[in-house]
């Protein structure tokens, strides 16, 4: 059996970002799958895997950070590419047979609901575009 993929509400995320005694990539990561629309913003500290390439990936991200204690995965509204590529990650991590208690979690609401909430924090939010933003579709 997989890991337990866990939702994790935006406020949970925002909090351990602004704790300046944590570090991206060393005590949490945040895996943003979008596409071409990561460019318009992104997560600080993100790495971006678009969820096509995740499953030729997948195995050099869990060797990189496989033990970073907690793991996000997001993608625009996290319905589809994100919680599939945490069920990958997951999967994966199991097949690997690695003794790692990491948190694998997914942002609720993807970055477009990280977007509306936190689009004028720059702790929060890096390469806003935002008469990008205004021209997506994603409702």
């Amino acid at each position: 059996m997989a890991k337990p993929v866990e939702f994790v509400d935006a406020e949970n995320l925002a909090e351990l970002i602004k704790d300046p005694t944590k570090e991206p990539g060393k005590d949490y990561l945040v895996v943003d799958v979008r596409d071409d629309d990561y460019v318009c913003g992104h997560i600080p500290g993100a790495i971006n895997i678009p969820s096509h390439t995740l499953a030729d990936e997948v195995n050099k991200l869990i060797d990189n950070y496989g033990q970073v204690p907690e793991i996000f995965f997001h993608c625009a509204l996290s319905q589809q590419r994100g919680p599939s590529s945490a069920r990958v990650y997951s999967e994966t991590l199991l097949q690997k047979d690695t003794k790692t208690s990491q948190k694998i979690q997914i942002l609720r609401g993807g970055f477009v609901q990280w977007q509306e909430k936190y689009k004028d924090d720059p702790q929060l939010v890096e390469d806003y575009d935002k008469d990008a933003w205004e021209q997506m579709e994603y409702y």
